[in-house]
């Protein structure tokens, strides 16, 4: 709906300037490589390049590119974000994308596809206005949600004995939310894996990085073997004499394995043979050239003799450039004795250079030896890790970074199935990701070591996926991954981008230009972990993403492509850093339930789409959770498995989700960054520039046990700026009398202990929260309330709706009145003046056409020796200084 366009900067005026998009014309078929040219029009009717633009018409959401070139000669460009409209409603009414509240469901734990809807009936009647499933394809063998055996089919486990499960059984269901719920639904595209087990991958194992497509793999894979059989030496009891039992539980153990990998691992499986050159082979094979009289030459004088790795990566296969060689080491003569010494020569030269390919490889062992050591610390004993107990072929040593479908035998047996090409290929790497690694580079592909130092955090229930830079590298899996897009794109209005970060951005481009040909508008949601800015703004912009889910250790919610003013955030895309949904994925606890309340609420308060799991006092594991989500029972007596606004938060959850909705809608498009009130105390404002009226969150969390933990009675007072027109909520998370918890083995269950008072809609004076509220003018025009909290427990939360003070609001509606001629959208806040001067009830544009050009540079521009020509001078404003520039320029 916006019109787009495109003027000339001054450095440009006067020159040959063409501007190209991919943008399709009316009527075309949008194709990423195809670009046309954009005409100029000249509003004037003359040809005047302070005033010509070419423009856009945007209809279609999605990425676009465009360029410019002066002459034949491309000189800039950039990217087009279209954002989506998001429809729900038998009616079709729009959704704001600032209104969306998302509830995450791990469709594993839905149960059979007839008892969905009265588990989904939960984020209805709570508020929420979007579900997003994780993935509703058939699993793998670990059960996780997101190692996925085949993306075409649907999980045989939505089916029960009497009806078959089918995408368009799900499709209906997804379409009545939308139309009697007003509900959208999203799932997840997975693209850059699939699980160990998939049957597709076995009959096409080129579409895994195996070791006869990545030959480069092969030093990492028997380094990866030979720490798997460790795996069942330490299991079985067989290191206790060297000091590593399978209960690995303190230093001493951690050095002890340390040293049976230095002194028993890698002096056996020699990986540095891999890289170096066979020297007797070399030498034999100089002598040979030398005796037949041949002679090099270097295109370069500052060419060196250097190692040529083996692309087949054989023990000693690697070579030397001869001809560097010859021209290199020159005997003095054609006698034995000369050609001799050249050849000791050669060797030398030779020895030094495998000497720095063990050194190297060295380095490369002493890291992976770092990592698997911290990665035993954190599974084993850290205070904070998942403490998997003994050693065993169940919980290995280290996750394995190959899969191996054969019968195992000895490490030398095992690797000479390295180089027979029909086992070979069913060797492939697992996939994971890299801490602080660039997301731009692809780890499996050569050139990057990251198997052989160990540096993946390994998921060793997937396959990483090879596509290569387009489809013809690998058809069937570029085929495949469409296939599953199609599907996606038919039945969904939208898709998460999981693990979008590793995620190859030109396939994921690829997708997205699938899936939008399907549904124009698709909302796109990507989880992406890039921890740089300007690399987020590459994914955004390339993929056209609407939202980015984003793991902190606090939630924080801020925008990407935000200005500043006077301390205030301009957003112009929904985004949403949640910790909460990645401290479940990554199997981690929330230690107490008091700080979900506050914490909620200053993401739903942000300027943001909301984001959220559910709250419960065990984690949720991706992998391990097989217990059903509970059932929606509005009566009085519940059973097991069942919910209402009794339970836990979720009066609270329709509370928070109706005020971030009505935000969203109401134009409060403005957030103010988040103020710190002390250690535990957090402020959020919400605003609206039309009206000019905020909102105010004041959180206080709890991270530390209230009943263990100090915290002080003592709350600092707060002065907020403007009016206080209501409390919308207030909210305290308090505990009741009643059994303590207890893991239900059907449901997922949260504490019945715990609860939350909560009030709506209330004045100051009837507020639980606030002791009380007193008013303080600061100065001739700024009207402050200050509030003195009495019982703002930790676990609890207070938002208050703010107004400027009357005769403040009054002149702005005033001004806005009189801007409307400028622009519609001051309409809104607008108040008549009865009172105002004739020559303002006069339009603008009507004085402005009868000026004169000479008038119309004094009402625009003129410099402080201009203006006292006639007597004058520019502004000065009192304790401030005086304008450069009188007019409308100053």
């Amino acid at each position: 709906g916006f019109e787009l366009q495109f003027r000339l900067g001054p450095t440009l005026q006067g020159k040959p300037v063409t501007v190209y998009t991919n943008y399709p014309a009316s009527g075309e078929v949008f194709d990423r490589h195809k670009f046309r040219t954009l005409s100029w029009h000249n509003p004037t009717g003359k040809e005047d390049d302070s005033d010509k633009y070419c423009k856009l018409d945007l209809q279609i959401s999605g990425s676009y590119q465009y360029y410019f070139s002066l002459g034949n000669e491309k000189s800039g460009g950039g990217y087009i974000v279209v954002d989506p409209i998001l429809r729900v409603g038998a009616d079709n009414h729009v959704l704001p994308l600032d209104c969306v509240t998302l509830q995450t469901y791990l469709a594993k734990c839905l149960g059979p596809f007839h008892e969905w809807e009265e588990r989904l009936k939960v984020a209805k009647e709570t508020g929420y206005n979007m579900i997003h499933f994780t993935p509703l394809q058939k699993l793998g063998l670990s059960r996780s949600c997101y190692s996925l055996a085949d993306q075409l089919e649907v999980n045989p486990e939505f089916s029960n004995h009497n009806k078959k499960c089918t995408w368009s059984d799900i499709g209906a269901l997804v379409e009545k939310l939308k139309n009697e719920w007003n509900m959208l639904c999203i799932t997840d595209v997975v693209y850059n894996h699939t699980a160990t087990n998939s049957e597709w991958l076995r009959m096409h194992p080129e579409c895994g990085y195996n070791l006869v497509n990545s030959p480069h793999l092969k030093p990492a894979w028997v380094l990866d073997r030979a720490l798997w059989h460790l795996t069942g030496m330490v299991a079985d009891g067989k290191c206790i004499a060297k000091g590593v039992p399978p209960l690995i539980e303190n230093d001493q153990h951690l050095n002890c394995l340390r040293k049976i990998i230095y002194e028993d691992i890698y002096p056996k499986i020699k990986l540095w043979e891999f890289f170096q050159v066979d020297v007797n082979k070399a030498v034999q094979q100089f002598k040979t050239l030398l005796t037949q009289g041949k002679m090099g030459t270097k295109s370069d004088p500052n060419q060196h003799l250097q190692i040529l790795q083996d692309p087949d990566y054989r023990r000693f296969g690697c070579t030397v450039d001869m001809n560097i060689a010859l021209a290199t080491f020159i005997p003095h003569s054609n006698g034995p004795a000369a050609i001799e010494e050249c050849c000791n020569w050669f060797r030398k030269r030779i020895e030094e250079l495998n000497a720095e390919q063990y050194r190297q490889t060295s380095h490369h062992q002493e890291q992976a030896v770092n990592c698997l050591v911290g990665t035993v610390v954190y599974e084993r004993i850290a205070c904070n890790g998942p403490k998997l107990g003994p050693i065993s072929r169940k919980h290995p040593l280290v996750t394995r970074y190959f899969t191996y479908p054969f019968k195992e035998l000895t490490v030398e047996e095992e690797e000479t199935m390295i180089h027979q090409p029909d086992k070979a290929c069913y060797f492939m790497a697992h996939n994971g990701w890299v801490m602080g690694d660039d997301p731009l580079r692809n780890f499996a592909e050569p050139g990057s070591n990251v198997y052989l130092r160990r540096e993946l955090i390994c998921w060793g229930d997937s396959v990483k996926l090879r596509y290569g830079n387009k489809p013809e590298d690998c058809p069937y899996l570029w085929e495949h991954m469409k296939k599953y897009t199609e599907i996606t794109a038919k039945y969904f209005h939208g898709v998460r981008l999981d693990n979008c970060h590793s995620t190859p951005i030109h396939v994921a481009e690829y997708m997205l230009d699938t899936a939008r040909k399907l549904r124009a508008d698709l909302y796109v949601v990507a989880e992406l972990f890039t921890g740089n800015e300007e690399l987020d703004n590459i994914f955004v912009n390339r993929l056209g993403i609407t939202s980015l889910i984003r793991g902190r250790l606090a939630v924080c919610v801020v925008s990407f492509q935000q200005e500043i003013i006077d301390d205030m955030l301009f957003p112009r895309t929904a985004v949403c850093y949640l910790a909460l949904l990645h401290m479940v994925q990554l199997h981690m606890k929330f230690e107490f339930i008091m700080q979900l309340r506050p914490q909620g609420v200053v993401v739903f308060i942000s300027q943001s789409s909301s984001y959220l799991l559910k709250f419960v006092f065990l984690q949720i594991s991706v992998v391990s959770e097989e217990r059903f989500y509970a059932k929606w029972n509005p009566a009085a007596h519940l059973t097991s498995g069942e919910v209402n606004f009794q339970t836990g938060i979720l009066a609270g959850r329709l509370a928070i989700n109706r005020l971030h909705q009505e935000l969203g809608a109401k134009g409060f498009n403005q957030a103010r960054s988040e103020d710190q009130v002390d250690e535990d105390i957090v402020a959020v404002t919400r605003h609206c520039p039309n009206t000019h009226q905020s909102v105010v969150a004041v959180c206080r969390t709890a991270f530390r046990d209230p009943k263990t933990c100090f915290y002080s009675k003592e709350v600092p007072e707060m002065c907020i700026p403007g009016k206080i027109d209501e409390v919308v909520l207030e909210a305290r998370t308090i505990e009741r009398s009643a059994s303590p918890y207890k893991k239900d083995l059907h449901f997922i269950n949260g504490l019945p202990n715990f609860t939350i008072e909560l009030r709506e809609h209330i004045q100051i004076k009837d507020s639980k929260i606030i002791k009380q509220a007193g008013t303080a003018i600061k100065g001739p025009n700024e009207f402050v309330q200050e509030i003195e909290f009495e019982r703002l427990t930790p676990g609890s939360v207070i938002v208050f709706r703010v107004s400027l003070d009357p005769k403040a609001q009054e002149a702005v509606g005033v001004l806005r009145n009189h801007l409307v001629q400028f622009s519609s959208h001051f309409k809104s806040g607008s108040l008549p003046d009865d009172h105002s001067a004739p020559i303002l009830k006069t339009p603008f544009s009507s004085i402005a056409s009868k000026l004169t050009l000479a008038e119309l540079n004094q009402v625009l521009y003129r410099c402080e020796a201009e203006e006292q020509e006639d007597g004058g001078g520019c502004y000065n404003i009192p304790n401030w200084s005086p304008l450069k520039y009188a007019g409308l320029q100053g």
